[in-house]
Order: C-alpha cells, then structure tokens, then sequence
C-alpha cells in the first residue's frame, strides 16, 4: 500500500505533502502514535513479569504478619499497626529501622557528596532526601544551577573526547576507504567505540559490585550501572548502603567519580551515533528546506562561527574517500 504524495514548488522551494500534511509533519504524528504504543506495550509486559511476584510478595507479607500475630497473642494489634506505618514513612524518607537507627546517618558529608552528585547529574535515586524545609529549598536552588553547570562540564569534556575518536575514524578511513563506502568504516568506528565503553563501563563495573556488594549477583550490579547511568536512577539498588561496609566515605566518593565519566561516556557514545546520518531518524521530522521554521539572525551567526573553528585534520594521514564527510572536533 502506497501512500498518496504531492510535491509542490514554493519560492523556488519543494515541499512534499503526505495526506495532507508536510511530510516532517506527517512522519512526527506517526511518531507519536508509535511512540504511545511502545509505552503500552511496554507497561503490558512490564505488568506481565512483575504481577506474579508482587502478589506472592504480598501472599508471603500476610503470611509472616499472621504467624507473628499467633506467636504474640498479647500484642496490640492496633499499635503494631501505628508502629508499621511509621517505619514504611520512614524508609520513604530515606531512614530505615534496620540499618539506620544504629548505623552510619545518611547525612555524613560521603553520604552527601553522593547525593549532591545525583541530584545535579539528574539521577536523583530517591532513596534519600531532604527532610528540613531550608534542605529542600536549598535543593532546588543546588539543581537550579548545578544541572546546567553538569551540562557545560560534560558537553566540554564530550567535545575534548571527540577529537581522539575522530582522529581514529581518519585512520579507519584512511586504511579501509578504498574497500569499504563511508557508511560501513562509521559503522565499524560505531561498533568499536560502544563495544569498548560498554565494557569499562557496564561490564567491568559489573563484576566490581558483584564483587565489593555482598548481596548483590552479576544480573543486579548490571542493572545498577545500567540505570544508573541512563539517569533513570530508580533507587532500588545503592552501593555502599550495606551496614558492615568498608572505607564508606572513600567507596562513595569513587562511586560518584564512576558516574560523573560514565555520564561523559553515554553521551559521547550519543554524539558519535548522532553524527551517523543515515542513523540519525530525528532527520524525517525536520521541516523541508526550514521554509517554515524562523530564522535567527544571532543563532545563524553562531553557528556560522562554530563551523569556521571546525577544520580537518591533515589529509596526507587520511586519505579518505570524497564521499567522507567525517566531522573533526579541534581544540579551541
């Protein structure tokens, strides 16, 4: 089945239409339709595997508060229950009955380094927060201007870390442009750079938790580092929480180093894919020719500058094909 197009010239402009709609047009309303499926079907799998288990959670709960009950025939049941609820507000407020009522507070200055780092970094686990009103006040404020300051700082180490990279996709070029098209040595240079990141950074850190964090298996500290560094941050799993663990402070602080280079890493790894056209879909939702996007005289400017620093590297060491149009990030 083909859809209907019409192509017409404006101002010595082309526009395609598709049903009625621009074509970018077109191509986004599809998009989100998509992308609303994915998240339905998403939340039909994810209720799928989890009911199960939350409802044998629940069946073995109501089974221990029962036998609990039977070997304490004495026991008040409604102060049993106005002592349960104020250890689950608790735990939500980040204070656990079976850890932090003796062991270390969770605002020792490790504890909120660790913090400052997720907040400002976007990870935000949740499993601690400000209790005092002047804390969560002066939260907002750190994030207000600590999240756009983790921005600069990672944009400009992502930028530094591009030229090495660069220079190596000059050198696959060079030694592989005569066999392979362009498309295939980006691939290749792709392939290489994700395949060596999601090793020193998912798999490697991986074995370490399993290693350092007693109750945790290879599958869990996965899952930690993973979430972790996508900033989605759910809070179920935080290293160095465990009540007997070692050198906490200096543990901690190396954790939040870990996550402040993987962050630089996942969005050099972004950078790189993004740089691949052919890859990049965000390109069928741009407006043809920008006819109907506004111009902006300063940003136009800008941008013309940015482009006049950028410059290649020398082509005697990188004989590329003419159809490269690899981008080289230089030192300012």
């Amino acid at each position: 089945m083909t859809v209907p197009q019409l192509t017409l010239k404006e101002n010595n402009k082309t526009t395609i239409y598709v049903c009625g709609l621009r074509r970018s047009t077109f191509f986004c309303v599809n998009y989100v339709i998509l992308y609303m499926v994915f998240i339905a079907a998403g939340a039909a799998v994810f209720a799928r595997f989890e009911q199960p288990h939350e409802d044998d959670l629940i069946r073995h709960l109501k089974l221990s508060k029962m036998e609990f009950i039977r070997k304490n025939p004495n026991l008040n049941h409604e102060s049993m229950e106005i002592f349960i609820k104020e250890v689950l507000a608790a735990s939500n407020r980040g204070v656990s009955a079976a850890n932090n009522v003796s062991g270390e507070p969770n605002w020792s200055f490790g504890q909120s380094l660790f913090f400052a780092c997720t907040v400002i970094t976007t990870i935000g686990y949740g499993h601690v927060t400000p209790l005092s009103q002047e804390g969560k006040l002066f939260c907002m404020l750190y994030a207000l201007f600590g999240i756009p300051l983790t921005l600069v700082l990672l944009t400009a180490l992502v930028d530094r870390l591009m030229i090495p990279t660069t220079k190596y996709l000059h050198f696959l070029n060079s030694r592989l442009g005569h066999l392979y098209p362009p498309f295939t040595i980006r691939l290749l240079h792709f392939a290489t750079i994700l395949t060596t990141l999601i090793f020193l950074f998912l798999l490697l850190p991986a074995a370490i938790f399993t290693y350092v964090e007693p109750e945790w298996n290879y599958m869990d500290s996965l899952y930690y580092c993973f979430i972790s560094l996508t900033t989605i941050g759910l809070g179920d799993y935080i290293p160095g929480d465990a009540p007997d663990q070692k050198y906490r402070p200096f543990y901690k602080l190396m954790i939040t180093g870990y996550l402040v280079v993987g962050l630089v890493c996942v969005m050099l790894t972004l950078s790189i894919y993004y740089d691949i056209r052919q890859l990049n879909f965000g390109v069928l939702f741009m407006l043809e020719n920008d006819e109907a996007r506004p111009k902006d005289p300063e940003k136009m400017h800008l941008q013309e500058a940015g482009t006049n620093r950028t410059k290649y590297l020398n082509e005697k060491d990188s004989p590329a094909s003419p159809d490269d149009t690899t981008p080289v990030h230089s030192i300012p």
